[in-house]
């Protein structure tokens, strides 16, 4: 998918004689962008590549705890068969010196009696030596089971992250290109809006259509409530010269932020508890302030949705 792509954009690099000069630079920047998605997404697959690892070697130590216990109890197998052998010939011993002298039976007695506690200490030892490998057996397979099971878990989640990204793409394709992105990594999905579909300069109110994508949002957030939902709001490093409620742009990226969260409020299907609205002000840039495009993609809400973690914390505790 991703040579088909390529392929398209130079298609139309050829013809971009005939193409506007935006136009061009909107490919070139979606080619851009998905050479970034595919980096990320090989990121993130090296990270699970490595967790997975990690939990391999987990089970191998196992696997050599478990070996190292048969070698043990086979080994007591052996002590124990020889000392019972042993035991055997003292015995036939026995009946021969019973014949002959009462002092040589009772000597004869005396190492047949320490020789079946000792006996008997070996079958105490194996018969322990056999309880802690079943058990080790167990932890085993128990574990393999949660790790199968957690490896299930975050694929699934992953899934459910991409088709939470689809939805909303899908939801907002009306708004993408005017300032609105939409991006899974991570495992997570960030929805960006520049402050230009949103604010006015030096307001927090939501003007109309930027208030109609934050409810079309709304309306996939409400069929997800396993979604921890958290607003940021960012500006530029340009200090707010504003008067009345907002200091500087520390308040006004939290209250743009707030503005946000009331507007989601609005639906009765989205929790409020899944909701969290923060400030931060200049100092998450994703582009230099020292351009006028630069500091126009930094003024923006971000909408990070995070699947709730649990059942995987669970999980990883009991591994």
């Amino acid at each position: 998918m991703f040579k088909k792509v390529i392929l398209g954009i130079s298609c139309m690099a050829l013809v971009s004689s005939c193409v506007s000069s935006k136009v061009y630079k909107d490919l070139e920047e979606r080619y851009a962008a998905l050479k970034q998605e595919r980096s990320e997404l090989a990121h993130k697959n090296q990270e699970l590549e490595t967790a997975n690892n990690g939990l391999e070697n987990d089970l191998n130590a196992l696997q050599k705890a478990h070996d190292e216990a048969v070698a043990e109890r086979d080994r007591l197998q052996q002590e124990y068969t020889a000392a019972k052998n042993n035991l055997a010939n003292l015995q036939e011993s026995y009946d021969a010196l019973e014949k002959n002298s009462s002092v040589a039976i009772a000597e004869n007695s005396k190492k047949n009696r320490e020789l079946l506690a000792e006996l008997e200490a070996k079958e105490n030892t194996l018969a322990q030596e056999s309880a802690r490998l079943e058990e080790l057996k167990k932890q085993l397979e128990a574990r393999s089971r949660r790790v199968d099971e957690l490896e299930g878990l975050i694929a699934s989640k992953d899934t459910a992250m991409r088709s939470l990204k689809d939805a909303i793409s899908k939801a907002l394709l009306d708004f993408e290109g005017n300032g609105l992105t939409v991006e899974h990594r991570n495992g997570k999905v960030y929805v960006s809006m520049e402050n230009k579909l949103l604010f006015q300069s030096g307001s927090w109110a939501v003007g109309a259509e930027g208030r109609r994508a934050v409810v079309e949002l709304g309306k996939v957030l409400a069929q997800n409530p396993d979604i921890s939902v958290l607003i940021e709001g960012h500006t530029d490093n340009v200090p707010y010269r504003g008067n009345g409620q907002i200091k500087d742009n520390w308040d006004l990226s939290t209250k743009r932020a707030t503005a946000i969260v009331h507007i989601l409020r609005e639906n009765p299907n989205i929790s409020p508890q899944n909701l969290t609205a923060a400030g931060r002000s200049e100092y998450a840039p994703v582009a230099t302030n020292t351009s006028t495009d630069g500091k126009a993609k930094n003024r923006r809400i971000e909408v990070i949705l995070t699947p709730k973690l649990d059942e995987v914390t669970k999980l990883l505790n009991e591994i």
